[in-house]
C-alpha cells in the first residue's frame, strides 16, 4: 500500500492533544555536550512545544502533562491513567488525534499496550528522544514535530498506535529498541517500518494486518494481574520461578533461548507452575524471529503457550491484558497470542 498526504491549510487545521508523560525528550543536563548526565523529565509540555517552530502551521495544539517521569519507572497504573485519558480525548469530537511523548526505555510496551486498549480509529502517535532537550543537535524537536505531523495526517487514520522516531513510522506492535546511544534507536525486526515521515509529508508503504485498537476485546484495568519475566542461560535454577509461584503470580513470560527453548530445570518449574494454574508463555531472548508452537509432544503437554513474533516484553504486555480481561486458559490464550 502507498498512500501519502500534507498538513492541512492553515483553514481547516487538525485538533491534535499533545500528551507529555516525561522522558530523555523532556531531559536537562548541565552543559550542552552532556547526553548521559541528565535528568529526565523534568522540563513541561509547554516548554517541550515551545521549542517546535512551526507546529501552528501543522495544528491546533491542546496540550497536557500526563507524568513527569523517566520512562524506566513506567507502571501499570499510569499505563491505565494513560489508556483512560487517550481514548477520553478520541472519543471527543473536539480531538482529531493524540500524541504522546515518552521515554524510550519503556516507549515500546507502553505503544503496544495502547495498541491493544484505544478504542478509535482516529490517530495516536508516540515520539521520545535519545538526547535530551538540553544537549546539543537535540533530537526531540525534529521527532515532535514529525509526531505532530503525523498525527494530523489522514493517512495516519486506522493504522493503530503508530511510533515516530527519526523520520520513520513504525507500527506498536513491531517497533522496538535496539541501541543505547543512537538516535535511530528503534526498529521493526523482521517487517520494518511502514512508512516514514519527512518535512511535512507522510508516506505509508504498508499497513499492519494483524487486529488492533477498536478490533480488540483488551481495555487497560483498573487493577493489573501479577505477571513477571524470567530468563533463561547457562546454569539457571528453578529458584525465581519457585518464588514467583509461592508469591501469587498469575503469570509468566519466559525468555527463552534460541527458538524460546528452555533449560532443563527453568522447564520443570515452569511446568509445575502451570499445573498450578499460571499461564506460562514461551518468548525468546533473541532479538528477532518468533518462537513456533511446538504443538501436543512439548508446548501442549507442558502447559505452555507461544508468544509467536513477540518479545518477552510485549508478550508480558499481552497476557497482562488478557488475564485482566478473565481469559486464562491455555487455548484461549494460544488464540490470542496467534491474533494479536
Amino acid at each position: 500500500m502507498n498512500t501519502s498526504a500534507s498538513t492541512s491549510s492553515a483553514a481547516t487545521l487538525p485538533r491534535i492533544a499533545v500528551l507529555a508523560t516525561g522522558g530523555t525528550i523532556a531531559g536537562s543536563a548541565p552543559d550542552a555536550s552532556n547526553t548521559a548526565g541528565y535528568q529526565a523529565g523534568v522540563i513541561g509540555v509547554a516548554q517541550l512545544l515551545a521549542a517546535v517552530p512551526g507546529l501552528d502551521a501543522i495544528a491546533h495544539i491542546h496540550a497536557g502533562q500526563v507524568a513527569s517521569i523517566d520512562s524506566k519507572d513506567m507502571s501499570l497504573a499510569l499505563w491505565s491513567t494513560l489508556a483512560q485519558r487517550v481514548n477520553e480525548l478520541l472519543a471527543s469530537d473536539e480531538i482529531d488525534g493524540v500524541v504522546i511523548t515518552h521515554g524510550t526505555d519503556t516507549l515500546e510496551e507502553t505503544a503496544y499496550c495502547l495498541h491493544l486498549a484505544v478504542k478509535s480509529a482516529k490517530p495516536c502517535v508516540l515520539t521520545a528522544a535519545m538526547r535530551p532537550a538540553s544537549a546539543l543537535s537535540a533530537d526531540g524537536p525534529l521527532n515532535l514535530l514529525n509526531a505532530v505531523t503525523l498525527a494530523a495526517s489522514g493517512a495516519a487514520a486506522g493504522q493503530g498506535v503508530l511510533v515516530a522516531f527519526n523520520n520513520r513510522i513504525h507500527c506498536a506492535r513491531d517497533v522496538v529498541k535496539v541501541s543505547t546511544y543512537a538516535v535511530d534507536a528503534f526498529q521493526s525486526p523482521e517487517v520494518g517500518a511502514l512508512g516514514w515521515v519527512q518535512d511535512g509529508r507522510v508516506e505509508f508503504q504498508r499497513k499492519a494486518l494483524r487486529p488492533h485498537t477498536v478490533d480488540t476485546p483488551f481495555a487497560a484495568p483498573a487493577q493489573w494481574p501479577l505477571v513477571e519475566i524470567v530468563a533463561s542461560y547457562a546454569g539457571v535454577s528453578r529458584v525465581a520461578v519457585d518464588a514467583l509461584v509461592a508469591a501469587g503470580v498469575r503469570g509468566i513470560v519466559v525468555a527463552g533461548t534460541g527458538n524460546g527453548s528452555i533449560h532443563g530445570a527453568v522447564q520443570q518449574a515452569l511446568a509445575d507452575a502451570a499445573a498450578r494454574g499460571v499461564a506460562v508463555v514461551r518468548a525468546s531472548r533473541v532479538g528477532s524471529g518468533h518462537v513456533m508452537h511446538n504443538g501436543a509432544a512439548k508446548d501442549d503437554a507442558l502447559g505452555f503457550v507461544s508468544a509467536g513474533t513477540l518479545n518477552p516484553y510485549k508478550a508480558r504486555v499481552l497476557l497482562l491484558l488478557a488475564l485482566a480481561a478473565g481469559i486464562g486458559e491455555k487455548a484461549a490464550l494460544q488464540r490470542l497470542f496467534d491474533t494479536y
